[in-house]
This record gives C-alpha cells, sequence and structure tokens, in this order.
C-alpha cells in the first residue's frame, strides 16, 4: 500500500507514448536512487503516487510502475510481455526438478538492444543507490545480489534504439503490458491507422475485459486512488483507443482526475498525403472527444502546428535536439511531463489533479497548452532574482502544445513550476542598502521571488506556482544532446548544468489555459472543412459517418470560443 499517498494510476497508450512513458519511468527510475541528496530535495516529491509495492513468487519485494500499457502486435522487440522482474512459474518448476533436464533455445526473433545486455548483465538494477550484480550460483533458488560501486555509464547508440523497449530499464508488473495482437506495428498492412478503428477495439469483449481487469487489480489496492493520467498518442488509431479507455474511467471511477495528455511525434514528411489526412483527422477527433470525458487534455508535441501546413519543430537554445527521432522528442517531453506534473507528486501540501484541473479548465476551456524552458538557464552561484531579470520582460518560454509562439497571447489561468535551483540563491545576496535592481530583489523567499516574477509577466491571472530543490534528471539512456557548452563533470561558466556527472538539469514549465487555442482549434476547423471527404472513404468506413464529421466541427468551434479574449475583435 502506498501509506497515505495519492496514487496516480498511468496509462500508456500508442508507441510514441511508450517512447515518451520510457523515458519518464527511467528518470523517475534515476531519482528513486538519489540517496546523496539533501533530505529537503530527495523528499519533495513522494514516489508512491506512481508506484506500487509487491512481492515475488520468491518472496522478495518490487516496487514497480502503477502502469497499464498498450500497444501493438510487434513492439516490444526483445521485452516480454509479462515483463522480466517477476519469474516464470514454467521455469521454477523446471528449477526444483532434480532429475535430468535437457534445454532448447529459440532463436530470438528480436535480439536484446546491445544497451540492454550491458546494463542488465553489468549493473542489474538500481536500488537504494546501489547498482546490484544478478548472479544466480548452480541455477537454483532466488538470485542474491552483490554491490558495485561507480558503474560505469551505459548510453545507447541513436541508431540501436527501434522502439521504447530498447532503452527502458526500469521493470514492469505482468499485469502492466497488453498487447493487440489485432494489429500491426510494423509492415504496411494491418496497421491502426484511424479513430474509429481505436474506439472498435475496446467495443471487443477480450479487449474491454482485459483492460477492466487491470484497472480492477490496480485500482482496488489504492488507499487514496486521486485519478489517472493517460499518456495517449493522438495522430494514430489510438486517439480512439484513448477516446473509449477515458470513458470507461470516467463512468467508473466519476470523481477522480482524468488527465490526458495527447502526444504527436515531431516533424512529418509531406509526400506522404493520406498518413497526414489521417493525422489530421485522428488528431481533431482525438481532441475534441477526449475533452468531452477527461478532467482537461493538454496536447504535446515538438511540431509548430497541429494543421497540414508544415512549420518548423520548435527550437530549444541550449539544446541541439533531431526532431526526426522519436528518442530525442520524447525525451524532452517526457522531461517536461516530469516538471508540470510535480503539484499532484508532491509530498508535502500536493495540489491534487481535480483541483489542478479545476483551476485550469473553467468555463469549459478543457485544453490547456504546456510550455517549458529546458534546461533552465541558472548557474550556481547567481541568484534567481538575477537569473530571472536576465531574461528580460518576456519570458522565453518554448511551446510543448504545436500552438506555436506563446508570446502576445493572453493567459487565463497557469500552474508553474521551477525546479533544480539551490535554496542559497533563491534569494538576492546584495549588501543593506545597495540599490535594488527590480522588486524581485526586494522579495524575502524564492516562493515570493516565483510569485512576483509570474504576476509581473501576467497580471490578473489565476496562477498556481511550485518552486522545488529537486532538478529533472538526465542520466543515461537520456539522449546528451546538449549544447557543446554543457561538459561532463559539471557547469562551466553561462551553462546550466548542474554537476552530478551532468545528469540533472533545472527546469522551468508551466501549464496554461491560453488565448494561442482560439486561433489554434479554429485553424483545425477550418482544414478540417476545407478537405473533400469523399477521396478519404477509407477513414470513414473504419467506423466513422459523416455526421460525426459535422458534430466534430461544431465542437471545435464551440470549443475555440472558450479562449477567445474578451478584448478580441474576430470571431
Amino acid at each position: 500500500m502506498a501509506g497515505g499517498a495519492r496514487e496516480v494510476l498511468t496509462l500508456q497508450l500508442g508507441h510514441f507514448a511508450g517512447f515518451v512513458g520510457a523515458h519518464w519511468w527511467n528518470q523517475q527510475d534515476a531519482a528513486l536512487g538519489r540517496t546523496t541528496d539533501a533530505p529537503e530535495r530527495s523528499g519533495e516529491l513522494c514516489p508512491d503516487v506512481l508506484y506500487r509495492r509487491g512481492r515475488t513468487l520468491h518472496g522478495q519485494e518490487t516496487y514497480t510502475p502503477r502502469l497499464i500499457l498498450m500497444d501493438l502486435k510487434g513492439s516490444l522487440s526483445s521485452l516480454k510481455e509479462e515483463g522480466g522482474l517477476y519469474r516464470d512459474r514454467q521455469l521454477d518448476a523446471a528449477i526444483a526438478w532434480q532429475g535430468k533436464l535437457t534445454t532448447h533455445k529459440e532463436e530470438e526473433i528480436y535480439p536484446k538492444n546491445p544497451y540492454l545486455q550491458d546494463f542488465q548483465s553489468a549493473e542489474g538494477v538500481l536500488s537504494n543507490g546501489i547498482w546490484r550484480i544478478k548472479s544466480i550460483p548452480n541455477g537454483k533458488g532466488p538470485p542474491p545480489v552483490t554491490s558495485v560501486s561507480n558503474p560505469k555509464p551505459l548510453i545507447p547508440t541513436v541508431g540501436s534504439i527501434r522502439v521504447w523497449s530498447d532503452f527502458l530499464r526500469v521493470h514492469l508488473h505482468p499485469r502492466s503490458i497488453c498487447l493487440i495482437q489485432k494489429y500491426n506495428h510494423d509492415g504496411e498492412t494491418g496497421r491502426l491507422e484511424a479513430f474509429g478503428q481505436g474506439e472498435s477495439i475496446l467495443k471487443e469483449p477480450r479487449y474491454l475485459e482485459e483492460l477492466e481487469d487491470r484497472l480492477h487489480f490496480y485500482v482496488e489496492e489504492c488507499d487514496y486512488l486521486q485519478g489517472f493520467q493517460i499518456l495517449c498518442d493522438l495522430h494514430d488509431g489510438f486517439s480512439g483507443v484513448g477516446t473509449k479507455v477515458a470513458e470507461l474511467l470516467q463512468d467508473e471511477y466519476s470523481g477522480r482526475g482524468i488527465i490526458t495528455w495527447g502526444l504527436l511525434p515531431g516533424p512529418y514528411s509531406v509526400g506522404e498525403p493520406q498518413k497526414n489526412i489521417y493525422r489530421l483527422l485522428n488528431t481533431a477527433f482525438g481532441l475534441v472527444h477526449l475533452t468531452a470525458s477527461s478532467s482537461f487534455v493538454c496536447p504535446l508535441s515538438l511540431s509548430g502546428s497541429l494543421g497540414l501546413r508544415p512549420q518548423p519543430p520548435v527550437n530549444f537554445p541550449y539544446l541541439h535536439y533531431d526532431a526526426t527521432l522519436p528518442f530525442h522528442c520524447s525525451a524532452i517531453l517526457a522531461t517536461a511531463l516530469d516538471t508540470v506534473t510535480a503539484p499532484y507528486r508532491l509530498r508535502s501540501s500536493p495540489v491534487s489533479m481535480v483541483r489542478l484541473a479545476d483551476m485550469l479548465s473553467c468555463s469549459g476551456k478543457k485544453v490547456v497548452t504546456a510550455e517549458a524552458i529546458i534546461p533552465f538557464p541558472w548557474v550556481p552561484g547567481q541568484s534567481l532574482p538575477d537569473t530571472l531579470v536576465q531574461l528580460g520582460g518576456s519570458t522565453p518560454w518554448t511551446s510543448l502544445s504545436a500552438c506555436g509562439d506563446p508570446s502576445g497571447t493572453r493567459c487565463f489561468a497557469q500552474s508553474v513550476v521551477l525546479r533544480g535551483v539551490d535554496k542559497a540563491s533563491h534569494t538576492s545576496w546584495l549588501p543593506p542598502g545597495t540599490a535594488l535592481p527590480s522588486p524581485l530583489h526586494a522579495c524575502p523567499t524564492g516562493e515570493e521571488v516565483l510569485a512576483q516574477y509570474l504576476q509581473e509577466q501576467q497580471p490578473r491571472v489565476i496562477s498556481s506556482s511550485h518552486l522545488l530543490l529537486a532538478p529533472c534528471r538526465v542520466a543515461p539512456p537520456y539522449p546528451h544532446f546538449f549544447s557543446s557548452s554543457f561538459g561532463q563533470q559539471g557547469v562551466v561558466p553561462s551553462c546550466p548544468l548542474r554537476s552530478e556527472a551532468g545528469q540533472s538539469i533545472p527546469v522551468f514549465g508551466a501549464l496554461r489555459s491560453s488565448s494561442s487555442l482560439h486561433q489554434t482549434l479554429r485553424s483545425l476547423a477550418k482544414e478540417l472543412t476545407q478537405l473533400d471527404l469523399r477521396r478519404w472513404a477509407s477513414f470513414l468506413e473504419a467506423g466513422v459517418e459523416q455526421d460525426d464529421v459535422e458534430e466534430l466541427l461544431q465542437e471545435l468551434h464551440s470549443l475555440a470560443q472558450c479562449y477567445r479574449a474578451s478584448d478580441s475583435l474576430t470571431d
């Protein structure tokens, strides 16, 4: 049991959601192992919100994500559907047999990624800050552990990453992975391409019953379940799967928070018209239907637009990432998620999912945007007021919701988290009698510095802000795509990478209800209106009718009107 924690059950739906989730869980795992952190830093976030305790068949205690993951046939590579932590009953029976054994080894269709081979054979698992090596003497009994200090960092090569399981270093519970055997991950046929296909999956008793069984397993062991967070692909048929999942959660667990993160990969090719039209339709149907059943929905993408017109990927001043690589894009989105979800994962005075949603989604504004500064350009030795003043009058936020440049838009409500700034740097160090460069330098606490800054940037806006000491972990296998000024052994002048072998960074993240969504949703509806759906009859044949499209357009226009700034003169 979670011992008083307000538990959250995570659902990952789709392959890109798997990429984001793999980085997310790796970051949680890295944070769990930091026993060298100061107590006030390591104790800020409560891991029991996301993790559950259990026991293997041998009675060994486990600590695994409270997670249900859905993907397609062929998407796991060498990862077994039942995971690798709980040992197989047939294997245990064979070990108990004292007679002669004959072993027949089947050649693996998908060889294990070299990174995972090295990781599991050399380091094993990270537990309480100690890397443990597995060994099974004489092949009998549960595996004891021995310890090794300062393991060699293991970094997977980009070329070795085909699927998300190639770099997931966290053990999953046997009830976590649910494969949809009806559709293929690879190949040109049997793909889950359309919203209607996804909706139909959970209309089949076998998939619905399997999902309900897993939900009941995790939910019934929770003491204080606060809700569900759904990581869902929007660009393909998983937008339909996510819609049915959110509807099920709303029906069966009324009153719980349901926060949906709608995920889209990076830039797309203009030479694939059907794929792009399907992406547009899936995204629109997913946004509207998920909004109806979720506390709020936040689209997450490094693309510049949700529409058909190609836009360059977003830019981060300190990152040199490849927007065509899901491994890179998902790492950035996971880092943002790890920051903006902190309020409902706090150990002390958490903001519940329901309360967070109520603040952000007032007056029907159930779509929110995410923005971030990754990494936040604070340098150890510099005060937080000085850093914020140097950012200038307009904070250089990068939009993570494909809504264009956030500058100049109106904010209705926001939840902001700044993490990774040392407590000694929270306030100004100016000697008494020195003229104050800004009102920020007069604030007696870091929390007041942040609140004052947000008030200056967005006057008369409903704001919730949190200042955390713990940075965001970027330990391998997190990609090292930081600018060349970042050193492996710490920071250099004008560089915001922390020490600890360059494995953590400060991050500034925000969730906002913003007027930018007015134009984004209107543009989405306009592009749909211009489509000749007769050319894309295959999308309709997958389970969507023409009347559904007309209703979708009305819903998009109504949703867009919720974000119209009061001083706007246009519809």
